[in-house]
């Protein structure tokens, strides 16, 4: 079984090794990046995208997607503008870290922030690191 770092990007894939997920094989990426606003959003996705990055902008209308009830305190569904950013690859660590720092570095001058990362598995769960 590989070693991960003791971090949280760390933590989620191992939690996917333990599910039995084969960390050899690609899997779909998502990296979600928080902007200011919608002319952020807009700015942020067209330079990712002329960096070369699959990017769709998002509106969150912060309403949690079930029914379930929501902790008064968690701030998780806050409305706001998000740039996705989709890519095919295999679950690496340093890869992880370096798309989440190219993703910070071109969205910070326009106010925006790299905000984690998740894959979406087949039986509906999802995996998702936040920081």
């Amino acid at each position: 079984m590989t070693e991960y770092p003791d971090d949280a990007d760390g933590s989620v894939l191992a939690d996917l090794a333990a599910l039995g997920i084969d960390m050899t094989q690609p899997m779909d990426i998502e990296f979600p990046v928080a902007a200011p606003n919608e002319e952020a959003a807009n700015a942020i996705a067209a330079a990712l995208i002329a960096a070369g990055y699959d990017a769709q902008v998002e509106y969150d209308d912060g309403e949690p997607e079930d029914d379930s009830e929501e902790d008064e305190e968690d701030d998780e569904f806050v409305p706001g503008w998000d740039v996705y950013v989709s890519t095919r690859m295999v679950p690496d660590y340093d890869e992880i870290i370096r798309i989440q720092a190219d993703l910070g570095r071109i969205a910070n001058p326009m106010g925006g922030m790299s905000d984690g990362w998740g894959v979406m598995l087949d039986s509906d769960m999802e995996a998702e690191e936040d920081e």
